[in-house]
């Protein structure tokens, strides 16, 4: 996922708890102020309504809004940045919420790279689902995976085989790895979406130095020391720029029989360049910086074949064998299948990648009581694509909790705005002090990027003690070249090891 700055306004209850404040940090980057949601000519907005109703003996009740005894039911499914953001920005509302995740942790995915290259522990990016809300009174959090949505009968069924009734409908699933009509190639070259995932290939990685060390044959070693990353994103090169480092300063003198910092890390970029979005002079830094560390750019090379210990590109009307001991994904992602539910349900429209179309207001035009946020939905703003990226799913989510806050209170619908997503730029680290920002026309490199990135990454983790926790292994990791989570936890594929 690529790391975005967020500056988004923060709204809260008048009265917040310590725990309220700081998980506020984890689902945005620095505070600034959005643009009204609302239009002017209203008699109250909906942060009036629920303040005077929680000041008043008795509930403040519109005309239109839902009784206590008729409370409105929200179903959010999806414990991500969107679906997260949505149950916090509905505390206190006059609702029933029920929050449905596969998983029952809250994943801090920027950082998931870390723990896939052992610096970082997993419970170090994330934080349990039911402790992050457990001062939400008026919400339920379950952990199932939904697998039926009845829209005319207003429920969702879960793999259990329990319902879970709604009037409004929030789907923010999230994305799985998407191999392009080849899911043979997940099993040789693992993706980084899960936990899990994550934990499998920091497996891969260390086995590989363990295998080289084994092998007598200087040419298998050398085969078994190339890193193939495929994908030139974000993810990939913060992938790539920390295998880099991991085996030129975290390895080095480990081993008697190789050296780690011969190893070749390659980067396999379909497109043109790889960090599309960003600038062409930052992306020429971003390449010197990762040459440094024994990483090599391929543009214009697409992948053909993935096998176990190999694979076949294709560039300039070639093809290409490339022998590898390892071989990873950050090629794209794909929306939850969810989405294809919901739009056969429904009768709702999906783009060519199978994201569900939405209004102005982030609901299914055939059903405007299922709101689709995140890297489910597809709307278009100033004539783009809306990103996949964590800030756009979070500001999303502020959005339609205003929205149900609107419709709850009674509020009419052309009160709504339409919602407008706030680009405030993109930032990736390369490698050790170093990192790109891009915020708009304004883009700088170096180690004062580095910081920000760090300022921004630690800030906002979900739980005070995952801030220090983060804070002291990074500091340890920077003054030693040490990862202290460097550790083989698991024997195969999709098993997750003890930490």
């Amino acid at each position: 996922m690529t790391s975005s700055l967020t500056p988004t306004s923060q709204e809260h209850p008048p009265l917040r708890t310590e725990d309220e404040t700081v998980f506020e940090s984890s689902l945005e980057s620095f505070p600034a102020s959005d643009p009204p949601s609302w239009t002017a000519g209203r008699d109250l907005t909906p942060e009036q309504l629920d303040k005077l109703s929680r000041h008043t003996e008795a509930p403040f009740v519109s005309d239109a809004k839902q009784t206590v005894a008729n409370r409105a039911r929200i179903v959010i499914v999806g414990g991500g940045f969107g679906g997260l953001s949505v149950a916090r920005y509905l505390s206190g509302v006059d609702a029933d919420i029920t929050l449905i995740d596969r998983h029952n942790y809250h994943l801090f995915q920027p950082l998931l790279y870390q723990v896939a290259t052992g610096a970082l522990s997993p419970a170090n990016i994330s934080a349990p689902l039911r402790a992050v809300l457990k001062r939400r009174k008026n919400t339920t959090v379950l952990l199932g995976e939904v697998t039926h949505i009845n829209a005319k009968s207003k429920f969702v069924r879960l793999a259990n085989g329990k319902e879970c009734s709604f009037d409004y409908l929030v789907l923010a699933a999230g994305a799985d790895h998407n191999y392009f009509g080849h899911q043979e190639w997940r099993e040789h070259a693992p993706g980084l979406k899960t936990i899990e995932d994550a934990i499998e290939i920091r497996r891969r990685v260390l086995s590989i130095f363990e295998a080289a060390e084994l092998e007598e044959d200087r040419e298998k070693q050398r085969k078994l020391l190339r890193f193939v990353v495929i994908g030139g994103g974000s993810t990939g090169v913060e992938l790539a720029g920390a295998l880099g480092e991991i085996a030129q300063q975290t390895l080095k003198g480990n081993f008697r029989r190789i050296n780690p910092s011969s190893s070749e890390i390659l980067i396999i970029e379909g497109g043109p360049q790889i960090l599309p979005g960003y600038s062409s002079k930052l992306v020429s830094k971003a390449k010197q910086r990762l040459a440094r560390h024994n990483v090599t750019v391929k543009e214009n090379w697409l992948v053909k074949e993935i096998h176990a210990d190999y694979l076949i590109v294709e560039h300039g009307g070639a093809l290409h064998k490339i022998e590898s001991g390892c071989i990873l994904w950050a090629a794209g992602v794909k929306p939850s299948s969810l989405g294809a539910l919901v739009a056969n349900e429904v009768g709702a429209a999906v783009d060519r990648s199978g994201k569900v179309v939405v209004g102005e207001d982030l609901s299914i035009p055939t059903a405007r009581n299922i709101f689709v946020i995140g890297d489910l939905a597809s709307r278009e703003q100033d004539g783009k694509q809306i990103q996949a990226v964590a800030p756009a799913a979070i500001q999303e989510g502020k959005y339609v909790a205003r929205t149900l806050r609107a419709k709850i209170s009674g509020l009419p619908d052309a009160s709504i705005e339409p919602f407008r997503y706030h680009d405030r730029g993109a930032m990736t680290i390369i490698a050790r002090s170093y990192a790109v920002v891009q915020i708009r026309k304004v883009s700088f490199a170096g180690f004062l990027a580095w910081l920000l990135w760090l300022w921004v990454h630690i800030v906002y983790l979900a739980q005070f003690s995952n801030r220090l926790l983060v804070m002291f292994q990074w500091g340890w990791s920077y003054f030693t070249h040490n990862r202290s989570a460097r550790i083989i936890t698991s024997s195969g594929a999709g098993r997750e090891g003890g930490i």
